[in-house]
């Protein structure tokens, strides 16, 4: 015997059929610390973010985040000798803003970056402010 009457809308509500989406393990061809970055990536998006089509872009990201820290540790080496040779120097500062060029332009391409994740007409709104004599 089944209960008689409609269904309640808190009944209505609830999905029966979950269907868990996997978060998409890192591929074989990065290194233990591009995967590591991977996981960070793709855990810290809704599952199903990332689709294969940007995978490429992701590896490419991971791989540039990587590299950006290898050439601050360069930097942090270089700065704490006695002598330090200026021209060494200006060429790891370059190369770590190239790091930082490519990272953002990639974030801004999958949409990571904070401002992809704030609509335009919220990020206008003045804050509210009490006023204290209300």
């Amino acid at each position: 015997m089944g209960t008689r009457g409609r269904k309640s809308a808190n009944s209505l509500a609830v999905v029966s059929n979950v269907v868990a989406i996997p978060c998409p393990a890192p591929p074989d061809e990065l290194s233990d610390e591009g995967a590591e970055e991977w996981r960070h990536q793709v855990n810290r998006m809704p599952a199903g973010y990332f689709g294969r089509e940007v995978f490429p872009t992701l590896i490419q990201l991971c791989r540039h985040v990587v590299a950006a820290r290898r050439v601050a540790q360069l930097i942090e080496h270089a700065t704490e000798g006695q002598e330090l040779d200026v021209g060494d120097y200006l060429e790891l500062l370059k190369a770590q803003e190239r790091e930082s060029k490519a990272i953002i332009a990639l974030s801004r391409t999958m949409r990571l970056t904070h401002q992809a994740n704030v609509y335009a007409k919220q990020s206008r709104k003045p804050p509210a402010i009490e006023r204290p004599w209300d």
